[in-house]
């Protein structure tokens, strides 16, 4: 699912009071974004199975589960460990609080009362990186398109990464006679014509631009690992350039 810059992104914001829950809401209205409430730990956890947030807001003091424990769970659900989650704590904080959070895997923390400019700010980071991964996503997608209407289900060499030293595999029909099962006639073995895939040149041009903006989006991505896959990528745009400039 492609998620436009402009589409609403939805924040789950998490608090035993309503009146904390009201507050929040009232702050970060000017995102413009679509903001659900959740009064306890286990609501928040229903939530979230239901549907994807872009970012979790959850208090720290709740009865019952509390946000240590809820993000705990949180974390430990394939489905919605990458859902960054921050911490609402109060003035007076207990020292281990940074150490367990961040141990869970917790994004950050916020100390109320809320400056409103840093709240939003931070809500802000995690939506712009939620968009870029949602149009990452999107963009593998119609890449794989590309290649599945090209007439393949996979691409063509210069795309997959392998170098070109590694030996595709052959086909058994493709290998040449063996001196055992060659016929001995004294004509000479007719040469099969290997079977090729035919690329149109408007979808490699439409699969250089796909791979263009997923360069793009990496570069402007945070991230170890963004600047190598980024430069990956730009290798994979030089192959399919290479591709429609070759002759036929």
């Amino acid at each position: 699912m492609t998620t436009h810059p402009t589409e609403k992104c939805s924040i789950l914001i998490v608090d035993d009071i309503d009146e904390n829950l009201i507050a929040l809401e009232a702050l970060l209205g000017p995102l413009g974004q679509k903001l659900v409430r959740a009064h306890s730990g286990e609501e928040a956890l229903k939530a979230m199975l239901r549907q994807d947030f872009a970012v979790v807001l959850l208090d720290v003091l709740m009865p019952g589960m509390d946000g240590f424990e809820t993000a705990a769970n949180i974390k430990r659900l394939d489905q919605t460990k990458d859902v960054p989650v921050i911490l609402l704590t109060g003035a007076e904080v207990e020292a281990d609080y940074a150490y367990r959070g961040y141990s869970i895997g917790v994004a950050d923390f916020l100390t109320k009362p809320f400056d409103p400019w840093l709240l939003r700010t931070k809500v802000s980071i995690f939506l712009d990186l939620y968009r870029k991964n949602r149009q990452l996503i999107a963009q593998a997608e119609q890449l794989r398109r590309l290649f599945s209407e090209a007439g393949t289900t996979t691409p063509p060499k210069a795309l997959t990464g392998a170098s070109e030293d590694e030996a595709t595999p052959e086909r058994l029909e493709d290998r040449p006679p063996s001196p055992e099962t060659a016929p001995r006639a004294t004509t000479a073995w007719p040469e099969e014509p290997r079977a090729t895939t035919a690329w149109p040149e408007d979808r490699l041009a439409e699969i250089g631009e796909q791979l263009a903006q997923v360069e793009l989006l990496l570069r402007d991505t945070k991230g170890s690992e963004a600047p190598t896959l980024a430069d990956r990528v730009a290798e994979l745009e030089r192959a399919v350039g290479g591709l429609l400039l070759r002759p036929e």
